[in-house]
Formats: C-alpha cells, structure tokens, sequence
C-alpha cells in the first residue's frame, strides 16, 4: 500500500490551499484517515481524521478553518485549509489504517504518506 500526498505550497496570511492524498495497493478497506503535520523543531501533531462513515474530528487549532473529506470509492482523503496562518506552517502527513490483500491473507496496518510542505508567510 502506498499513500500518495498531493498540494501544499507557498501562501500567504488568510490564504488558502488543498491537500489531497490516495491510498493504492491491493486494498481490501481503508478504515481512518488522518492528516499529521509537524513544524520544525516541533512534534508531529494530528491536525484532523475521518472514519470510513465519515465522522470527522479536528485539533483545536485548525477548527472551523480546516475541512477535511474523503472518497470511500477512490481511497482518497483531501484538507481544504483556509484562512491560513503563519503557525500553520509545517510539514504535512497524510495517515491512513488500510485492510490490504497479502498473498492469502488480509492484513490491517498503518500507512504514511510522503510529507508535503506547506508555508505560511506573513
């Protein structure tokens, strides 16, 4: 299974931009999706997850300014982010818990994707 992350770029204050991430391989189900950034000299953080049936949750930092959605039929998870600001600025990862075919057997684990940058200027 391999998470392919997409967007993130150079904004500036009250900007906005779109991540969007696919998951591929011999996928059987994908369960939570999740976005994780993580600042320099800082620890990765959740920034917003959705279930399959799309219950969504979201840090306290980036409510009501971030959305995030998903595509069950294309195992694809996206954050919209708005008015953007400077401590949005980080390194983004898309996360994801995949059923996937192995050989005989269906085997659950945790999948990263490739971080994307996203920066904020003031």
């Amino acid at each position: 299974v391999q998470l392919q992350a997409s967007g993130g770029g150079r904004v500036q204050t009250g900007g906005s931009l779109r991540l969007s991430c696919v998951a591929s391989g011999r996928i059987f189900r994908v369960d939570v999706m999740r976005w994780y950034r993580q600042a320099p000299g800082k620890e990765r953080e959740l920034v917003a997850g959705i279930t399959s049936e799309y219950s969504t949750t979201y840090a306290r930092s980036v409510k009501g300014r971030f959305t995030i959605s998903r595509d069950n039929a294309k195992n694809m998870v996206a954050l919209e982010m708005t008015s953007l600001k400077p401590e949005d600025t980080a390194v983004y990862f898309c996360n994801a818990i995949v059923t996937d075919y192995q050989t005989t057997r269906l085997v659950t684990d945790e999948y990263w994707g490739q971080g994307t940058q996203v920066t904020v200027s003031s």
